[in-house]
C-alpha cells in the first residue's frame, strides 16, 4: 500500500499562490479537518496564533485522487531553480496525438499566462512544439505537457 503524501511550496503570497494553482490543476481550497466548521476554528483550537492564520492556504482535488497542496509563507525569496517541478498534463500527456494535444497546451499556455504566469521557453522535440516551460507567479517553473 503506497504512503499518502502531499505537497508543501514555500512562498510569499500563500493565498495569491493558491488561486493560481487552483486555476491551474483544478483545484479546490482544502475543507477544514473533520469536526470543524472553518479553518479559523481549527487555528484556534490548536493555539496558532491569530497573525499567523493568513499564513498559509490549502488545496484539494475535489475528486480526491491528487495530492493535497499546502502554501506556506517564508521570509525568503526563491532564488535558484527548482530541483523539483510539475509537469501539468494539461493537453492529455504525451500519450494523447500532437493535434490534440498542443492546441490543449496553447489554450492553457494563454489562460495561465493572464493569471500570472510566464513563459520561459517552449521545448520541440521532431521539429514540432513538445511542451512548454512556465514559471507561476512567484518564480515556481512547471511544464505543460
Amino acid at each position: 500500500m503506497a504512503t499518502r503524501w502531499s505537497l508543501t511550496i514555500d512562498c510569499a503570497q500563500p493565498a495569491k499562490l493558491a488561486r493560481f494553482w487552483a486555476l491551474a490543476l483544478g483545484y479546490v481550497e482544502k475543507p477544514p479537518p473533520a469536526g470543524f466548521d472553518s479553518w479559523e476554528e481549527w487555528f484556534a483550537h490548536h493555539d496558532v496564533p491569530e497573525e499567523e492564520w493568513d499564513e498559509g492556504a490549502y488545496l484539494s482535488d475535489p475528486d480526491g485522487v491528487g495530492p493535497d497542496l499546502s502554501f506556506l509563507q517564508v521570509p525568503e525569496s526563491k532564488v535558484v531553480k527548482n530541483r523539483l517541478h510539475l509537469d501539468v498534463q494539461v493537453g492529455g500527456g504525451r500519450g494523447t496525438p500532437w493535434e490534440v494535444r498542443w492546441p490543449r497546451v496553447v489554450e492553457a499556455v494563454e489562460r495561465l499566462t493572464a493569471a500570472g504566469a510566464t513563459v520561459i521557453r517552449q521545448d520541440d522535440l521532431r521539429e514540432r512544439p513538445d511542451h512548454v516551460v512556465m514559471a507561476d507567479p512567484e518564480g515556481n517553473e512547471f511544464c505543460l505537457v
